[in-house]
């Protein structure tokens, strides 16, 4: 797991390597990271998922970071970009910044609305769960009902491509029936 003290490290480390080679990149934080860097709900994630741009440079320098401070391999990747929606809202927010990389985290309810498409539950203590951190974006942003957040996945992503377990997760989570 990587902590918030690690993932600001790497990110700094990542900055300098693209400075050096006179690159400014932008990288946009999503899943687990946002969660500990953008709303300080959790303490750490099992990695870095993002989009970032120069996308070939900044995979290289990433190679560089995990040799250098011992990172788990693919610490920072894009494997979350599946749930990225045409209507992207981003901000800065108090997000850690640094000369030459540009660090920006989807808004409150882009990241209810993503995680919300995610739906995952975990069977085991092992597997991943966005159940703890809808819960804490839907108290973030006052949400009550389950139409109320389903309008705000609506506002990320159309409808018909809302699938019937994120409907069905935010019933549970705000009627109480928990998974």
């Amino acid at each position: 797991m990587l902590e918030r003290q690690q993932i600001e490290a790497a990110l700094r480390r990542l900055a300098e390597l693209l400075r050096a080679q006179q690159t400014e990149g932008e990288i946009c934080l999503l899943g687990g990271t946002v969660m500990v860097l953008a709303f300080k709900a959790r303490p750490a994630t099992k990695d870095v998922d993002a989009i970032f741009h120069p996308a070939g440079v900044i995979r290289s320098a990433a190679a560089i970071v995990q040799e250098e401070l011992a990172l788990p391999s693919h610490w920072l990747n894009d494997g979350a970009k599946g749930f990225i929606s045409a209507n992207h809202q981003v901000t800065t927010g108090d997000l850690p910044q640094f000369e030459g990389l540009r660090v920006l985290a989807p808004t409150a309810e882009y990241m209810l609305a993503m995680k919300a498409m995610a739906s995952r539950i975990a069977h085991l203590d092992t597997d991943p769960s966005d159940v703890e951190d809808i819960r804490f974006l839907l108290a973030q942003l006052n949400i009550k009902s389950p139409d109320e957040a389903l309008a705000v996945v609506a506002r990320f992503y159309p409808p018909d491509r809302i699938p019937a377990r994120t409907a069905f997760l935010l019933e549970e989570i705000l009627l109480g029936d928990r998974p």
